[in-house]
């Protein structure tokens, strides 16, 4: 046996010995268990920057990292910057460098660096929505939904009853900050605690969905072990929910899997024929972080909701003189 070989074998065995087995439970599936982070640079949709690519080299993701970095930088301190106006808070300066937790790095999949959370379509986009949902979502603005004449038209996330950007889901997406997530398994039940608004998602194993008229914030999340990989498929959202103008018809089925031990590989295909031209698919880590969950206490510092209606109030008044 030549020493080439020789030599093969003993970088192989090495990788064998390097690579731990994953932690199971006492019913012999893997352990999901523990504070999980899925903060990430990598868009949902993939940018122009990275057009046709659905990975990027190395040194084009440091490009792409350290431009991130230095947005935030630039617009620290500052009542308005590009950083400011893309997150919603232009010309208030509400988001200093101190509270942006979104990570530092582009989300790394099989050993490369994704472009986009979405990898099916493989153009990294969302799906157009079909001209029903373009109708309906027109009817819910002419309603009043975003308007200043209650509480009940604002978003779901300024009135503290569901994270924004749809960290707590399903699907469950990393925003700004509090991207930390709590695990907890047992043989009927996995609970996800969500750092944002400390919502928390109970997925019953082997369960049946409620009833189609009960309808519920986070979804109605039944879940089954498909070999290693957990598969939770989650219905009956309320109609306020919406996700990015998803009608009560949405179907989401996320699956868990444990490539190693410090990484959950998250994939989530959604459904909507009502409202998508087609089903997408999306996929990044989440990792394994020292934590704490940090108490989020959304009603108790909600002076924004006040400050909305009575400026809109004030408007008013200014209107009528």
């Amino acid at each position: 046996m030549s020493t080439r070989i020789f030599a093969f074998i003993a970088v192989f065995a090495a990788i064998l010995g390097a690579q731990k087995p994953v932690a199971r439970t006492v019913d012999g599936h893997p352990d999901l268990q523990g504070i999980w982070t899925n903060a990430t640079l990598t868009p949902v949709e993939r940018p122009a920057a990275f057009a046709g690519k659905a990975t990027a080299t190395e040194d084009k993701a440091k490009a792409w990292e350290k431009a991130q970095a230095d947005e935030v930088a630039n617009g620290d301190g500052k009542s308005d910057s590009a950083f400011h106006r893309a997150a919603g808070s232009g010309e208030t300066g509400g988001y200093n460098a101190l509270f942006i937790d979104r990570g530092s790095e582009l989300a790394r999949v099989d050993g490369v660096k994704r472009t986009s959370l979405v990898i099916d379509p493989p153009d990294g986009k969302v799906p157009p929505i079909t001209p029903e949902a373009r109708q309906r979502l027109t009817e819910m603005r002419r309603s009043g939904l975003g308007g200043t004449d209650s509480v009940k038209q604002r978003a779901l996330s300024e009135r503290c009853l569901v994270s924004f950007g749809s960290t707590a889901g399903p699907p469950m997406l990393p925003v700004l900050y509090n991207n930390n997530y709590q695990i907890v398994q047992t043989k009927d039940t996995v609970m996800i605690l969500v750092e944002m608004i400390h919502d928390a998602r109970i997925v019953r194993i082997g369960g049946t969905h409620a009833p189609a008229d009960e309808k519920f914030w986070l979804g109605d999340s039944i879940g089954q072990w498909d070999g290693d990989t957990l598969v939770v498929d989650t219905t009956n959202f309320r109609d306020e929910v919406n996700f990015r103008g998803a009608s009560k018809n949405l179907h989401v089925v996320e699956r868990f899997s444990k490539p190693d031990a410090k990484t959950l590989l998250y994939r989530v295909t959604l459904d909507d024929p009502t409202t998508f031209t087609k089903s997408w698919t999306m996929e990044y880590p989440f990792t394994s972080t020292a934590g704490p969950i940090y108490e989020y206490a959304c009603h108790e510092g909600n002076y924004a909701m006040v400050d909305i209606l009575g400026g809109a109030r004030k408007a008013d008044s200014g209107k009528k003189q």
